[in-house]
């Protein structure tokens, strides 16, 4: 057997050899570099925390903690308690947007503050294919800051036609029980929390209370 015939697979060993160890050095190189964005996007490295998108927007409404709340004769409005009843299917606000960490069993209501708004004018409409009308004054309630107050006051125009248009789809028989009436307080806190996100990007209303209700 010739010399050169003896070196061909000495040479082929050879290149399989490199191309191991490029190889290597590929796998070692992109790993290296998804250990590095991992670290980065994850805040281990740089950054010097959480990720930017996760910081609070100063510009949100916040909830107010009851040991917050200012009380008649401090500036604000308020009152004991809280109904965090929110929206139901239909919108979903209140218990959606709290934050806060769920109230214990037992713990004695909610923990947030509830900041209370009466609208100035009595809504009157008729009711669905009847005769009869019905006149509701109404105040809401919320456990978020001043924020949500102004937005709903800001919008008044926006948030009075959504009550009336809620108001005219009633029918008499909702108007004549509790049930029906506490049925019409969800409709109603879905109608202006729909309202606000439309306009403000946030709802934040929990409650609809009425003030006044007749019905003629």
């Amino acid at each position: 057997m010739s010399d050169t015939a003896a070196a061909a697979p000495k040479k082929k060993g050879k290149m399989k050899t490199i191309l191991v160890g490029v190889v290597g050095v590929v796998v070692l190189l992109g790993g290296g570099v998804g250990a590095g964005l991992y670290a980065a996007n994850s805040g281990l490295v740089g950054g010097g925390g959480a990720h930017p998108a996760l910081k609070e927007d100063p510009n949100k409404p916040h909830l107010v903690p009851k040991s917050e709340q200012k009380r008649a004769g401090e500036g604000g409005e308020g009152g004991e308690g809280g109904h965090g009843g929110g929206e139901s299917a239909e919108g979903g606000e209140g218990k959606s947007e709290n934050h806060g960490a769920p109230t214990p069993e037992g713990a004695g209501g909610e923990p947030y503050a509830s900041n209370y708004f009466a609208m100035d004018k009595e809504f009157t409409s008729n009711l669905q294919d009847s005769v009869h009308f019905v006149q509701v004054g109404v105040a809401v309630s919320t456990p978020y800051d001043e924020k949500v107050i102004n937005n709903l006051k800001t919008n008044d125009i926006a948030i009075r036609s959504a009550i009336l248009m809620t108001l005219g789809d009633t029918t008499e028989d909702q108007v004549f029980t509790s049930a029906g009436k506490q049925q019409l307080q969800k409709r109603l806190v879905a109608a202006i929390n729909q309202t606000l996100r439309e306009k403000e990007g946030f709802g934040g209303i929990s409650n609809v209370y009425f003030t006044n209700f007749v019905v003629q």
